[in-house]
């Protein structure tokens, strides 16, 4: 599964992260001495996270900050002010982020918070008859499913800054990934990974760590359901034991169902092993803290909480799980000049690096990895290395289909 990465043919190329943190977590997302202020994460000349600017394999050379952010005069003569609905648990998004862009533009962020993807597609459907969501923040996978719904409105690429990302980010496969249609109707916010987070003493890994070190019963593991079958299913696909690549799961429903039934099968055996699934941080978090697991299958912020307690974030040999998140605008959104406004300022190298500080992830703007917390930075290096990157295995496409047998997949994984 090694590719020129990024956008690589069977890679399906982005995304995913279904679920997320829930906003009582009893570990915010920084402690409280290392949570980023403005200034924090803005500090320059800290030149972090080259490797993030891989997604064409090589450095790329990242140009000047962007100028001070030039505001539409017609979205400053409306509400003056934006309703974004987006992911719980990430405290410096109210604290810091917000403010921020309102100082930049006028505009004010009123900002409801949600814990996972699925209640946030659920919520749309209700926001198209009743109004009261402009932004929203899914994930590119997810966008074929929210178009054929009828959520999802058309950017104005003319009142955005398409050339401030990273190439990789908005292009190529992901900019077709972002026109359902040919129209723009998902433009990118931050990425990052769902890998092994290990308890450095007491998990028992392979050598080197595999996705296998999950079912291992010396261990006592944390998982997402829907995720944890997934990775089973590439760990039997990288030791040649499925009846065909589990990437055509992703595009053939027949196929879907012969490889789950037997990831599934697989994964029931190893069961025992399970202390806790995980829908959020909080539940992520509490599985090492409260209930011992030693090994777990998780987003890159919950080893990053855990990272000065004895845990450690680690790349298995099959490849990390990556994920693109991104914003959509309502079909029925009212402040559309305030949106534009919003996506565009947090392609900015300020935006976008606060943006990824926040989710303790990968900005998405040129500039903005000079920018980005340092520490948020350091422990993203010390995961990754060139050969660690060139394995990442972006989330594919998911229909709506899809989606609904892979709940009942997960279902009866925690039911057996």
């Amino acid at each position: 599964m090694k590719t020129q990465f990024a956008i690589s043919a069977n890679r399906a190329t982005y995304t995913d992260k279904i679920g997320r943190v829930v906003r009582s977590a009893p570990r915010p997302l920084h402690s409280a001495a290392g949570r980023p202020e403005m200034g924090s994460y803005m500090t320059k000349s800290y030149s972090t996270l080259d490797r993030r600017t891989l997604l064409k394999g090589t450095a790329l050379g990242i140009g000047a900050l962007a100028a001070p952010a030039i505001v539409s005069r017609k979205a400053l003569a409306s509400s003056g002010e934006l309703n974004f609905t987006g992911w719980a648990g990430y405290p410096a998004l109210a604290e810091k982020v917000f403010p921020a862009f309102e100082a930049a533009t006028g505009i004010k962020v009123n900002f409801k918070e949600l814990p996972d993807q699925d209640t946030m597609f659920a919520e749309a459907k209700v926001a198209l008859e009743a109004g009261g969501i402009d932004v929203i923040e899914p994930t590119i996978d997810r966008v074929g499913a929210w178009d054929s719904n009828g959520l999802l409105g058309t950017f104005d690429e003319s009142k955005l800054a398409m050339d401030n990302y990273l190439p990789g980010l908005a292009d190529g496969a992901a900019g077709e990934r972002s026109r359902p249609g040919g129209a723009l109707k998902y433009v990118p916010s931050v990425w990052g990974t769902e890998s092994l987070v290990v308890n450095t003493a007491d998990a028992k890994l392979s050598t080197p760590p595999s996705l296998g070190d999950l079912f291992n019963p010396e261990n006592q593991a944390v998982l997402r359901p829907h995720s944890s079958l997934a990775a089973m299913g590439r760990w039997l696909d990288a030791q040649g034991k499925l009846p065909r690549p589990w990437m055509d799961g992703y595009s053939d429903m027949a196929a879907m169902v012969e490889l789950w039934d037997i990831a599934l099968a697989e994964a029931v055996k190893a069961k025992g092993n399970v202390v806790q699934w995980w829908s959020g941080e909080n539940e992520a978090n509490a599985g090492f803290t409260a209930n011992g697991a030693t090994v777990g299958l998780c987003w890159d912020s919950t080893g990053f909480n855990l990272r000065n307690d004895g845990f450690a974030y680690v790349a298995p040999v099959e490849g990390a799980f990556a994920w693109h998140q991104g914003f959509v605008m309502m079909k029925n959104a009212t402040n559309v000049e305030q949106a534009h406004e919003f996506v565009k300022w947090v392609s900015t190298a300020e935006g976008a690096a606060g943006w990824a500080s926040a989710f303790s992830s990968n900005p998405v703007g040129k500039g903005a990895s000079d920018l980005l917390d340092p520490e948020v930075a350091a422990y993203y290096n010390g995961t990754f290395n060139d050969d660690a990157l060139s394995k990442l295995w972006w989330w594919p496409d998911q229909s709506a289909e899809f989606l609904a047998k892979r709940a009942e997949y997960a279902d009866k994984y925690k039911a057996a």
